[in-house]
């Protein structure tokens, strides 16, 4: 590369919970800049899971973490043109894309349920991601299948 790689940003903690993880996903749920109401469909839902899964001994915060670490992929394809074919190539993932990902799937997934409210929506994808089920889990699964299907093609790997 030519120029100078972007320093990277300083994302800080949350006021809640003092968790930079929670920012990072609230940056991610944020519509045209409305930051208070991202956090507020956040701590909405983890009250609402909090109620959902009253027999666990974890915490709402620490279920919604399980659940983000039951979404998160470890391995995605990646095109690659060789000789005028197109391969799809199995890639590891950097942990910052991993994170990334995994809090983007779970937000595109809330969204598209049907629900009232955002933050139920949000709840309910977190509680089925929780169990290991739902649409962000599944995602996860079709990715390593998709990467295990063409595992013949890892010597490619860039």
């Amino acid at each position: 590369m030519r120029k100078a790689k972007p320093k990277k940003r300083q994302v800080l903690p949350d006021p809640v919970f003092g968790d930079v993880k929670v920012t990072k996903f609230v940056n991610h749920l944020m519509y045209d800049g409305k930051k208070s109401i991202a956090f507020d469909i956040f701590y909405t839902a983890l009250e609402i899971v909090g109620k959902k899964i009253q027999q666990e001994d974890k915490t709402p915060l620490e279920i919604w973490k399980a659940a983000l670490d039951n979404i998160t992929p470890q391995v995605e394809v990646k095109s690659r043109r060789i000789g005028g074919a197109t391969f799809q190539v199995p890639t590891e993932i950097r942990p910052e894309r991993k994170e990334s990902i995994s809090m983007k799937n779970l937000i595109l997934y809330a969204r598209k349920r049907g629900g009232k409210t955002m933050a139920d929506k949000l709840a309910a994808e977190i509680v089925d991601a929780f169990s290991s089920q739902g649409a962000a889990f599944k995602r996860k699964e079709d990715m390593h299948r998709m990467a295990e299907a063409n595992r013949a093609f890892a010597h490619f790997r860039f």
